[in-house]
C-alpha cells in the first residue's frame, strides 16, 4: 500500500474524516458540510429552548 508506517496511515485516515464531515457537500441537506449542518441543527435548538424559556 501507499502508507509505510502507521502514523501515515492515521494522518491519511484524520484527513479522510475532516474532509467527509468538513468539506464534502450533501445535496439532500442543502449543499452544505454534514458538520454545518448539525451546528445549524444545535443552533436551532438552543434557539427554540431560549424562546421556550422566555414565553414562559
Amino acid at each position: 500500500g501507499p502508507w509505510k508506517t502507521r502514523e501515515a496511515v492515521e494522518l491519511a485516515t484524520l484527513q479522510w474524516v475532516h474532509w467527509f464531515n468538513h468539506v464534502r457537500l450533501l445535496t439532500p441537506i442543502g449543499g452544505i458540510p454534514p458538520a454545518e449542518a448539525e451546528a445549524n441543527y444545535w443552533r436551532q435548538l438552543a434557539d427554540s429552548n431560549t424562546l421556550a424559556e422566555v414565553s414562559t
